[in-house]
């Protein structure tokens, strides 16, 4: 389908558009080369050397190249921010943000890779084939159900980290939310009754890591109403879903479900009506997550919900994913792991509410993005948790 975009502003007047221009990430050596000896030992016959030992011990590529540091950034343009499809070189200044986050946020160093081709072989084949320039592959953008498929054939095929982060990024940081707007409201996630907006990658995530986390009770809906086994439309991902979930029964429509609901949780751009949040329960919260509309306005959700969350960064309360995948990667690179897992996820929620510490309150649920402790507190967890696991190399 052919896309027309218009900029809501023209580039001669937009600040965005400056700061753009050249891209915003360089390749920069770490070391300097000054005279002949140093010619000598960066590259020919230096280098040799050092390449002859990692051809007889592969290992070695961990320590005497960029490996052990940097992340592929990967996408096919299918799903970016809130413009859709808009195809790889579209995509490509989102991706370069993406590497930005990963310097500036945890010192690691990203390479923004956006691939011509929407085949899910194609994808799969393209990235086994870079892997070994690479310590982990985020991927990025992808759309659903496109994106489950590839995360789990590439994390088959490769031993370094694969990780979504349009589904686990977003997951974490919901999970460590939720468990700081339970806590101010004086009650356990075993005690929440939970909605979900949104199956797509972040709704089926989210749904899932709550659901390990030990939520009380979870309904997911879809722009037909709330998924359960008696629908015969589901995709087989939203037919495992619809068996890990709902075990209330709910079916119809999202309002129903609402109904007494303790936690109204949006990841999709359907509008939920005020009337709705209204039913919640008392003390109810609502993480409205859709940018740049969110699924209820804040200011409408604030006069029946106890906490609030959006995705904005110009309301209290907002779910980055910023928080997350910086630290997760660090502490994964660190250890060499081979994989992120259930538990390393779950150990990253928890480090990362925990970091809001003695501020915590109805408006300050998760801290702040540029809080220097963030990415090592969660990077520390998830080091300890792939040790914990067995899936850590040193």
């Amino acid at each position: 389908m052919e896309l027309s975009i218009v900029p809501a502003v023209s580039p001669d007047i937009d600040p965005a558009f400056p700061l753009h221009v050249g891209g915003k990430i360089e390749v920069r050596p770490t070391v300097r080369i000054r005279d002949a000896e140093g010619l000598a030992l960066a590259y020919t016959p230096g280098v040799g050397r050092v390449s002859a030992a990692i051809a007889a011990h592969p290992e070695l590529a961990d320590e005497y190249t960029w490996r052990s540091n940097v992340v592929a950034v990967v996408t096919d343009g299918t799903a970016v921010l809130g413009l859709g499809d808009i195809g790889p070189s579209a995509a490509l200044p989102v991706m370069e943000g993406k590497a930005l986050l990963f310097k500036e946020f945890g010192g690691i160093d990203a390479v923004p890779i956006c691939l011509d081709t929407k085949d899910v072989d194609e994808i799969v084949e393209t990235v086994v084939r870079l892997a070994p320039s690479f310590g982990g592959i985020n991927l990025e953008d992808i759309s659903a159900p496109r994106c489950f498929e590839i995360e789990q054939r590439l994390q088959e095929r490769l031993d370094l980290p694969v990780f979504h982060d349009d589904q686990h990024g977003t997951a974490i940081v919901v999970l460590a939310a939720l468990r700081n707007a339970a806590k101010v409201t004086g009650r356990q996630l075993s005690d929440l009754r939970v909605v979900v907006s949104g199956a797509g990658a972040a709704g089926v995530a989210v749904s899932r890591i709550i659901v390990e986390a030990g939520i009380g009770d979870i309904a997911v809906a879809d722009s037909k109403g709330i998924i359960h086994l008696g629908r015969g439309d589901l995709n087989g991902v939203k037919q495992l879903l619809a068996g890990d979930t709902n075990t209330s029964g709910y079916s119809g429509s999202i309002e129903e479900a609402l109904k007494g609901a303790d936690v109204l949780i949006g990841v999709s751009a359907g509008q939920i009506p005020e009337e709705a949040v209204a039913s919640m329960a008392p003390d109810s919260i609502v993480f409205a997550l859709a940018n740049p509309d969110p699924e209820v306005h804040p200011e409408v959700a604030r006069k029946h919900a106890r906490v609030v969350a959006t995705g904005r960064s110009d309301f209290p309360n907002q779910i980055n994913n910023v928080l997350a995948f910086p630290g997760i990667f660090r502490g994964a690179l660190a250890v060499r792991a081979t994989r992120i897992t259930e538990g390393m996820k779950l150990a990253a929620a928890e480090a990362l509410a925990g970091t809001v510490g003695d501020q915590l309150s109805e408006e300050w649920i998760v801290p702040s993005p540029f809080d220097p402790f963030v990415a090592e507190t969660v990077a520390k967890a998830v080091s300890a948790a792939a040790r914990a696991e067995g899936v850590a190399r040193r």
